[in-house]
């Protein structure tokens, strides 16, 4: 007798759901159960090898690291990781170049699950060499509005173009940008596009508007710190300095006072 090949499976899942129970303490009393098959599990990634340009990742990574340094205490940061909004559905994500959600301090994790932690307030797209075309772009908002962000910030360095887009009524509306910056909703500060040394154009968060107090990435905040030490240090020898000329002045006019008093 030939066995038919649809059925051992069906019969493998069957015993294996048998032996599954779940058991609950609601209302102090124990609960157990059995299911006519086993759950079904969905595999949700934590990576995918995606082609990148070297600018794009240095505009990411110095995104990443003054998000990080500002905000760290007060929220979690994410760069790259994957976002998933349906449970059901492993498909349902993206990989923005920067997230950002208030309320909790940041930690390591590999992905980022909506329906376990809450959606991000503000999200960021680097545009690059590969990034898709408009009519693309427009699904790619569409899933941003799915996954519930508050505040979308899209910049695209070729142009040094800076769009952004808010929720408004679950739906996410492109604001209009007047000038070179644009206030946060969500971050106290303002996005805008700054002139780096060896980048070009870059995407920044400032604490004003004219961009003259940058939010600082570790490299900048410790160059800040040494220049400030190095100008106490300097302060501090130019007051030794003049308590030394002070000192010296004070001592000459003592020696002619005497001297006068001798004659």
């Amino acid at each position: 007798m030939v066995m038919s090949a649809s059925r051992e499976p069906a019969r493998s899942g069957e015993t294996q759901a048998r032996t599954v129970s779940a058991v609950s303490f609601a209302l102090g009393r124990r609960f157990e159960a059995r299911y006519l098959r086993a759950p079904a599990p969905l595999d949700f990634p934590d990576e995918e090898t995606v082609p990148e340009n070297k600018r794009h990742l240095e505009l990411r990574t110095l995104l990443y690291q003054l998000l990080k340094l500002a905000f760290a205490d007060r929220a979690a940061i994410g760069c790259d990781q994957f976002v998933y909004w349906d449970p059901t559905d492993p498909r349902a994500c993206l990989a923005p170049d920067g997230f950002v959600r208030l309320g909790e301090p940041d930690h390591l994790f590999d992905t980022w699950k909506v329906w376990e932690r809450g959606a991000p307030q503000v999200a960021i797209e680097i545009g690059s060499r590969s990034d898709l075309p408009q009519p693309r772009w427009e699904d790619k908002l569409e899933k941003y509005r799915r996954l519930g962000v508050s505040e979308l910030v899209r910049f695209e360095p070729k142009t040094s173009e800076l769009r952004i887009w808010d929720s408004i009524g679950h739906d996410l509306i492109e604001r209009e940008v007047l000038g070179c910056s644009a206030e946060s909703r969500f971050l106290p500060g303002f996005w805008l596009v700054a002139q780096e040394r060896e980048l070009g154009a870059a995407l920044r968060l400032a604490h004003d508007a004219a961009g003259q107090r940058l939010y600082l990435t570790p490299a900048e905040h410790e160059a800040e710190a040494r220049r400030a030490e190095a100008e106490a240090r300097r302060a501090e020898a130019e007051a030794h300095r003049a308590e030394a000329h002070a000192a010296a002045e004070r001592i000459r006019e003592l020696e002619a006072a005497l001297e006068r008093h001798r004659d």
